[in-house]
């Protein structure tokens, strides 16, 4: 009899290794340790801490792809520096492996590539994957996530994690340093940005979207406090629910601010340096998710889609729109919130992941 690996074990065992995004050394190394030992086919990825296992079948099919993420989160705890698995990256690995343990020797057609990947929380890890080409031949891609129990009550799933997309945008701003006791003689920076923050505020949206933007920092200091400031800088985080919306506030973002700065004499610029798409899934797909949840646990266990934060799985789909995507939720019971430091969840809990990552496989592959 092969080996079944208990996800609630594995977890408890990759939540005393937490690692930072692209350092996830010990965690790649006992994913293939766990892979290899189950016989299946595994090699990391390229320069990366990223891990591919492979499960090939005797006949024709498509390719399916399982991911979980790998990586921690920083923290400062009094005073140390340290990482923690707060966002249940630990329980996502411990899924997919346990059901990788559970899917040896039944795919008979196609290929079942299992994809464990770092850096998500930095949403470079997704980008990092598809430029080694891990998604090339792809036709169906899967992922889940823990949810907190704001989202999903503990014990139930839902078929589709509606992620938004999630920009940082920076704003420099530039001015004219000026003596305070002549202030005419400048362009206050100070002023100017209060300005660009209000021409911001102003923009109109459809009011029918799901939409947020809002500035997270503002600084300004040229030294003393008698002289008037010649730069200020800004940061906004911004929220849509789709790509398209997110593209439509960034353009007219830019026209503001920098419309807004010249007309106050001064200058502007904005740079969008982080951006993670929305959540785009395969209806059919989704609703796939949705009648296997209920197959394998009732009516009663599946619950309405729900959102909330980022996610890099979504490049994968905006890279290779042909690939059917679809990613579920799974109700452990996590407490407080997702990326507290305290946060904790019934991982006995994760067997339905396991469970609902196997069927699919199976329908598609078995």
């Amino acid at each position: 009899m092969p080996q079944i690996y208990d996800a609630a074990l594995l977890r408890r065992e990759l939540h005393e290794m937490p690692e930072l995004a692209m350092q996830e050394v010990k965690t790649s190394a006992y994913v293939l340790e766990k892979l290899q030992a189950l016989g299946i086919e595994a090699h990391r990825i390229g320069d990366t801490t990223g891990v591919l296992g492979i499960i090939r079948g005797t006949e024709p099919g498509p390719v399916m792809m399982l991911r979980a993420d790998m990586d921690a989160l920083p923290f400062t705890i009094d005073g140390k520096d340290c990482a923690i698995h707060a966002c249940g990256h630990d329980g996502h690995t411990a899924m997919l492996l346990a059901a990788a343990s559970r899917l040896v020797g039944r795919v008979k057609r196609g290929t079942l590539k299992l994809l464990f990947q770092p850096a998500e929380e930095k949403i470079i890890g997704a980008p990092a994957m598809i430029k080694e080409g891990v998604i090339d031949d792809v036709d169906l891609i899967l992922g889940a996530h823990i949810r907190p129990i704001q989202d999903v009550p503990a014990g139930k799933l839902c078929a589709g994690v509606r992620h938004t997309a999630s920009s940082t945008a920076f704003v420099t701003v530039k001015g004219r340093g000026a003596h305070a006791s002549r202030p005419h003689l400048g362009v206050n920076s100070i002023d100017l940005a209060c300005e660009i923050v209000n021409a911001v505020q102003a923009i109109w949206l459809d009011p029918r979207a799901i939409w947020s933007m809002k500035a997270t920092q503002f600084h300004a200091d040229s030294g003393a406090t008698n002289t008037v400031p010649d730069n200020a800088r800004i940061t906004y985080d911004i929220r849509t629910e789709t790509n398209e919306l997110m593209a439509e506030i960034q353009e007219k973002m830019k026209a503001a601010v920098e419309n807004t700065a010249r007309a106050f004499g001064g200058e502007a610029t904005i740079e969008f340096p982080e951006y993670c798409p929305a959540a785009v899934y395969d209806e059919d797909f989704r609703q796939e998710v949705a009648d296997t949840i209920v197959e394998c646990f009732g009516a009663d266990k599946l619950v309405g889609d729900c959102g909330g934060g980022g996610e890099d799985f979504h490049f994968y789909k905006l890279h290779k729109p042909s690939m059917k995507a679809a990613y579920f939720g799974v109700g452990v019971g996590a407490e407080p919130g997702l990326h507290a430091a305290t946060m904790h969840f019934d991982d006995t809990l994760l067997s339905m992941g396991v469970d609902v990552f196997e069927k699919m496989v199976l329908k598609h592959l078995g």
